[in-house]
Order: structure tokens, then sequence, then C-alpha cells
């Protein structure tokens, strides 16, 4: 089998695998594509609909000049959180680690950088003196919220 029909498969395997994610019933490429892009569309617009439902869309740049990314997944025992900001921002991880004492968490794992953006990657436990369940939205919702706090103190 030449490069060639070697790529030309690989090809055809990736489409067919976008193909059955889009649930498309497309048999060209141009076909799949074009339902790939329309199911993308459906999916931003349930999630805007989402979060117009719950009052939670995310901070926009015309709301806040530090435009960012916030996502928290609950884990077995705590919770994984993903921040990240295009520029690095002094004095933040204070503040998220502070919001993160506040809700009853314990710091398991982190990585964080601090260079050219902020990006901060962490594993919360709930420790045990923390009664009150706590789930992965108001965990989004109170990081968000010390990012917001603390981007009015700079």
């Amino acid at each position: 089998m030449s490069s060639r029909d070697r790529k030309k498969a690989s090809v055809y395997r990736k489409l067919q695998r976008l193909r059955s994610v889009v649930n498309s019933t497309a048999v060209n490429k141009t076909s799949i594509i074009v339902d790939a892009s329309r199911y993308i569309e459906e999916l931003k617009e349930k999630v805007e609909a989402l979060n117009q439902e719950t009052g939670t869309s995310g901070i926009s740049t015309s709301q806040n000049p530090l435009p960012m990314q916030v996502a928290v997944e609950a884990l077995e025992k705590g919770f994984l959180i993903n921040v990240f900001l295009e520029k690095n921002c002094p004095g933040l991880l204070v503040s998220i680690l502070e919001t993160f004492e506040e809700l009853g968490l314990d710091v398991l794992d982190a990585r964080v950088s601090c260079q050219e953006n902020f990006q901060l990657e962490a594993i919360g436990g709930e420790n045990q003196s923390n009664s009150e369940g706590i789930d992965a939205q108001m965990v989004k919702q109170a990081v968000m919220q010390a990012i917001s706090k603390w981007s009015e103190n700079i």
C-alpha cells in the first residue's frame, strides 16, 4: 500500500467517524462536512440556550476585559477545575485558592502556568469539615466570581 493510499484510507476513516458522530446520512465528503458544520451550530445554540436558562453564561469580553474559560468536572470525590485566561494575572491564583478554601475544597493536585497567560488545572477534594454538598456548577460560579472580583481590583 502506497503512502497516498494510506492517507486516502485515513481520511476516509476520519470522515466516516465524523459522519457517525454528527448522525449524517450523507455519502460524499462535502455533504458530511456541511452536516458537521450544522451540527456544531446546533450545539452552540443548545449551549447558549442552556446558559440563558440557568443564567450562567460565561463572562464575555464586553463585560470583562479578561476573556476566560472556566470548566469544572465532577469526579468521584471532588472536582477537576480548569481555568484559562489569555493574559498573565499576578495574584489571581491566590484569589482562586481562597475561593477553594471558602468552598471547603482541599487542593489535591495542581498545575499552574503564569507566563504569557494564566492556566490552572487543579483537583479539589471536599474536606471532611464540609458538610454541605457542593456541585460542579457551584464551584464554577464561585471561581468565575473570584476572577471577576479580582479583575475589578486591578
